[in-house]
């Protein structure tokens, strides 16, 4: 009765019933979903670009990689969505309690996963291979180097954006689901956000080979 009530609650007047408004909010979330891949998908025919021109300056900076953090944050990241699509199953049969517990497993490890790239950011500033008027490289092509890292960073720093606005997303859904807004007829919230922190996970997918795994000797040492 509970569930009923709360599922009544929450169905909006311009909505036939709770699938409805459920159907329309996940095309809702898909929508944008795809407005992010054409966001993302400029860069990504950016670096194809710049690395059909410069080859060899894309190679030299891969190897300035941390393939071992980046490998790390991969980990993490498969690892969180995996508590997510868990949080999504148990809040649809009603287990609240573990519905919150792989939330905030979810978002400790959206946490893990940015202080894994604060490292790493730290490592680059210490080698001075952040672009811009400080940029040194030891290499054969700094000056095109030099895009590869841009590149790098503009990649990066728009993923751990998206990243951070998914750990408040699921602070939010963790919040609401301990105070039982959400039961197995009225779902839709984590459900959307699930979505949405698996796109996030799955751009990191597609960046952790295209910036890591290009080259296969890493300065000090790799896999």
């Amino acid at each position: 009765m509970h569930a009923s009530q709360t599922a009544a609650h929450e169905l909006r007047h311009h909505f036939a019933d709770m699938d409805q408004q459920r159907d329309t909010a996940s095309f809702g979330m898909w929508i944008f979903l795809v407005t992010e891949i054409m966001f993302f998908g400029g860069l990504f025919l950016s670096y194809m670009l710049y690395r059909f021109l410069y080859p060899t300056a894309f190679l030299e900076g891969s190897r300035h990689m941390n393939i071992r953090l980046g490998a790390l944050n991969t980990a993490v990241l498969i690892c969180s969505s995996l508590t997510m699509v868990l949080a999504v199953r148990c809040v649809k049969i009603n287990q609240r309690k573990l519905t919150v517990i792989f939330l905030l497993i979810t978002m400790l490890l959206g946490f893990a996963f940015m202080g894994v790239k604060a490292i790493e950011y730290h490592e680059h500033w210490v080698a001075r291979e952040v672009p811009g008027p400080a940029f040194q490289f030891e290499g054969t092509d700094p000056r095109h180097t030099q895009i590869f890292f841009s590149l790098y960073f503009a990649m990066t720093g728009l993923h751990a954006l998206h990243m951070i606005i998914g750990c408040g997303l699921v602070l939010f859904l963790m919040i609401n689901a301990w105070r039982g807004a959400y039961n197995s007829e009225y779902y839709n919230p984590v459900e959307i956000g699930g979505l949405y922190w698996h796109f996030v996970d799955i751009v990191w997918i597609w960046l952790f080979p295209l910036l890591y795994l290009i080259s296969h000797q890493h300065v000090g040492g790799g896999f």
